[in-house]
């Protein structure tokens, strides 16, 4: 089966092109179209099957027709799209309404991907857009989501009563995998009594690994932790990330028990973890978040946002819980129950890492791409 995949932000991290490899694996003969005003901002070694599209301006991102219309002509101008089974778009208002148009002209189905943008911009603010937003999920013969936290808020806040149940029967939930590495070097070597004993001795090592923006809100995780050393903790937390806001690095700085480390290769990011007992990470948004299922794989239990995107991929209280990103007392709370049953949930982290594992998310994907091209 031939896939023409749309994906305005495959250039920007390796996350995709793994997907696709995998995907490869499967039998599927994808080709990609990654629209952007600047080709030379990948990050990514481009392959045979990618086409970087520069094909509009970035202050074209203001005017959204525009800017649509800029990347439909691009495409239908230089790809042969009659030749695909089936159209993957990776986000459902800038990806899928891409998707829509070319169905739309080549009779061809499309599966769409709703995702933080489309939830937290585009639905919230794009008030104009919503009905076309609607619009592209009733039309489109798949609908993913990264996680139910996702999928509740969509039907609960954005779709109309009478358009919610045939929507529901075509959306699926499968999460983003994580890179094989994570898998051949798990920790299994963790020594579960020696962190129960460190734990109960009141001491503590957290790990966060986030890109340095105020909606990672490290300073609230800091603060539930100087709530924990006000108690008798003696709590550490070290922080992994690149820095895209220097005033927050200034503020995360002003912690004494906090100590900051610049992005670095997993072979070196690996040690974080494993240094670590705890990874939290209680950001405002977060369509699904990587480093979630990462750490698990080094045998730490989680602590993640209420309502975001890896909220909901478990059980409450399977590998973690989920915390109030607004609330340092609730956080703290959070930290105090990893810790109670710190046993159990990091044993669970390690068992149910398997989640993650691009071959099965792929083996999904490739199974209802021939449903719905029938």
């Amino acid at each position: 089966m031939k896939v023409l995949h749309i994906n305005g932000n495959y250039l920007t991290t390796a996350l995709h092109q793994t997907m696709i490899e995998h995907l490869d694996k499967t039998g599927i003969d994808s080709t990609i179209i990654a629209p952007t005003y600047n080709a030379e901002s990948a990050v990514i070694k481009l392959n045979e099957n990618v086409i970087a599209a520069q094909c509009f301006r970035k202050n074209d991102r203001f005017f959204f027709g525009y800017k649509q219309k800029k990347i439909i002509h691009y495409i239908t101008q230089n790809v042969s799209v009659q030749d695909y089974q089936l159209i993957h778009a990776y986000t459902l208002f800038t990806d899928g309404n891409v998707a829509y148009e070319l169905s739309k002209q080549y009779q061809i189905p499309y599966v769409v991907a709703v995702r933080n943008t489309d939830l937290n911009h585009f639905f919230k603010i794009r008030l104009n857009l919503r009905k076309r937003g609607i619009e592209i999920l009733e039309n489109a013969a798949a609908v993913f989501f990264l996680s139910e936290a996702y999928k509740e808020k969509l039907f609960s806040q954005y779709i109309p009563l009478d358009k919610q149940e045939g929507i529901l029967q075509k959306s699926y939930v499968i999460p983003n995998g994580i890179d094989d590495f994570w898998f051949h070097n798990q920790y299994k070597g963790r020594n579960l009594n020696q962190a129960v004993e460190r734990i109960d001795e009141k001491k503590l090592n957290v790990v966060c690994v986030a890109q340095i923006t105020p909606n990672k809100n490290i300073p609230l995780l800091q603060k539930a932790l100087g709530l924990l050393q006000e108690e008798g903790w003696n709590t550490c937390l070290t922080v992994v990330g690149k820095v895209l806001d220097e005033k927050e690095l200034d503020i995360i700085r002003q912690d004494k028990n906090t100590e900051y480390h610049a992005p670095v290769p997993k072979e070196k990011l690996i040690d974080y973890y494993r240094a670590a007992d705890v990874f939290a990470m209680v950001s405002h948004h977060e369509t699904f978040g990587l480093v979630y299922a990462e750490a698990m794989s080094q045998g730490l239990p989680v602590l993640y946002t209420k309502g975001q995107g890896f909220d909901g991929q478990f059980p409450e209280g399977t590998v973690g819980y989920h915390g109030n990103p607004v609330s340092a007392e609730d956080i703290a709370d959070r930290i105090r129950q990893v810790c109670e049953n710190y046993a159990t949930l990091a044993g669970n982290c390690m068992e149910l890492t398997e989640k993650f594992g691009w071959d099965g998310i792929c083996a999904e994907y490739k199974k209802i791409y021939g449903e719905v091209t029938k």
